[in-house]
């Protein structure tokens, strides 16, 4: 799930409830001075503020449709506007659909949540032989595992060679940061595991049973289980990134091998009939159940804590009392209600679904752009409409927040590039640091020079290749071609006492790079000296 570490408190991305409110901002406005809500004006206004070529919302409230609606355009540059049918990619927000699907077969006897996860998948197995063995299936939905945030989505992230069954083998290779259910850290890996326990009982691949059981029964009609179906359909978003601060439209991200976690594309109109069947305990229209009030109220109960963070005095009442994260679902509240909701991120797309079990509303924003701030804004200001809280100008502070982190950034690259050693040269000559390395856990990477660069590939990722530049002593910085990652990064080499290369490791270059770019767990050795090992 992809979402900026600026403004995520979690992946997955995730919503800005903890992570935004913990950076200066700038003191709130008069009330005197908030425009009136006015769901039209205030998405169109957002839409300009925050450089968001198009969104589509979706508002429910006491199982009724109050909007389901496209604002902006589908992709920049061309005039097809976008409407309530106009499909995005919600990424991290397909995991409450792989929670559900999970719920119904516990509803039918075929899984428990607290089954070990071997009894349906015997071949799983973690870096730790006691974590495998005690892995349940709860666990695998709630961010407990000891993985770090992040560990391992390179195998997905850009979209790579490996199959799905290649990144469950995987695992096995990927050290814990943590304690077994210790802490909460986000992972994504884990919910392709849960996919896969679906799609076993089903007999069929995820997207199909997924189809069959949700999309179907509840008309999620023009919903698609997979990019290449989107885009096979007449009506769909383009995504969009900034590119040197300038936003472009950017090429698809498929992901097939990860959709246990991220492989829903949705509407408006059919993410309001998602919401509402929530909102409704797992109940149809027709009076069936779709999953049972039990599980549903199990999907909203909190698994895992979440840290809490302290906000600045302007964002105060986002601070939530509880939060954690439930089955699919972070959970916290907001003006004495508790709020059930999820945000996703993947190359050009972020979204958020929020909904208010005590006050049966739902809200879903969907953006074929990557900017959280536009989304929180929206949200907090449709909340204080409907909870009939005194309105705040919420586009207007998160605007102000967002150019204040990224100024800041901006600085601290300034400094930190004036602060290194530029007189400094690389203790070997470059050609030496040519050849192929090798990670436990992604696998090989290789370093080339083609004409007269030296570039940098990583095996199974074909658009995850950039040029190597000297940036101090045995730091290299790599530049992705692919612009529109904005996660350059260093890279680092340890020598051998005899002048050799011992390894090769990698780090993010700015905050503001999303959290699945996991540079930093990687490990690279030279392939011949782990041959000798």
């Amino acid at each position: 799930m992809k979402m900026h570490r600026t403004f995520a408190a979690t992946a997955l991305a995730l919503a800005v409830w903890g992570a935004v409110a913990s950076a200066p901002v700038m003191a709130a406005p008069a009330a005197a001075s908030v425009p009136a809500f006015n769901l039209d004006a205030d998405v169109n206004r957002a839409l300009k503020t925050f450089d968001v070529p198009g969104m589509a919302i979706a508002i429910v409230k006491d199982g009724k449709v109050v909007a389901a609606k496209g604002y902006g355009v589908r992709k920049l540059g061309e005039p097809a506007p976008v409407d309530g049918k106009t499909l995005f990619e919600v990424a991290s927000n397909s995991k409450a659909f792989t929670a559900a699907g999970l719920a119904m077969l516990v509803d039918e006897g075929k899984v428990a949540w607290d089954d070990p996860v071997t009894r349906h998948l015997p071949g799983f197995q973690m870096y730790d032989s006691y974590v495998t063995g005690q892995m349940t299936v709860r666990d695998l939905l709630t961010h407990r595992s000891g993985l770090g945030l992040g560990a391992g989505d390179l195998l997905w992230w850009p979209s790579t060679q490996f199959s799905t069954d290649e990144i469950i083998e995987k695992l096995r290779y990927i050290k814990p940061a943590t304690s077994f259910r210790a802490s909460y850290a986000y992972d994504n890996l884990l919910y392709i595991v849960a996919g896969k326990i679906i799609a076993e009982k089903a007999g069929k691949p995820w997207g199909e049973a997924i189809r069959e059981r949700i999309l179907t029964p509840l008309g999620m009609t023009g919903t698609t289980t997979s990019v290449a179906e989107m885009l096979a359909s007449s009506d769909y978003s383009a995504p969009h990134s900034k590119i040197n601060d300038k936003i472009a439209v950017v090429k698809p991200m498929p992901v097939p091998n990860a959709v246990g976690a991220v492989g829903i594309n949705t509407s408006a109109e059919d993410i309001a009939r998602w919401m509402t069947v929530l909102l409704n305990n797992g109940k149809l229209e027709n009076g069936q159940q779709l999953f049972s009030a039990k599980q549903a109220a199990e999907m909203w109960t909190q698994q895992t804590p979440m840290r809490i963070r302290e906000p600045k005095p302007a964002l105060a009442a986002t601070k939530p009392n509880f939060y954690a994260y439930g089955l699919g679902f972070q959970l916290r509240d907001y003006k004495g209600r508790k709020i059930a909701m999820h945000g996703g991120a993947l190359q050009g797309f972020y979204s958020t679904v929020l909904m208010v079990p005590e006050e049966k509303l739902g809200i879903a924003i969907l953006t074929n752009a990557e900017n959280s701030p536009a989304m929180a804004s929206l949200y907090y200001r449709i909340l204080d409409q409907y909870l009939k809280v005194a309105p705040t100008d919420w586009i207007k502070l998160y605007a102000e927040q967002e150019a204040a982190m990224h100024k800041e950034e901006l600085e601290r690259q300034g400094k930190e590039h004036t602060a290194r050693a530029a007189e400094s040269q690389p203790s070997l000559p470059l050609a030496a640091y040519d050849g192929e390395y090798e990670d436990a856990w992604y696998g090989k990477a290789s370093i080339r020079e083609e004409g007269g660069k030296r570039i940098l590939r990583f095996a199974r990722t074909p658009d995850l290749s950039g040029e190597l530049e000297h940036f101090q002593h045995d730091t290299f910085i790599v530049r992705w071609k692919e612009r529109n990652f904005n996660a350059d990064a260093y890279v680092t080499f340890a020598l051998n006492p005899d002048g050799s290369i011992e390894r090769m490791k990698m780090a993010p270059i700015s905050t503001e790079t999303d959290f699945s770019y996991d540079f930093r767990d990687l490990l690279f050795t030279p392939v011949k000296a782990a041959a000798k090992q």
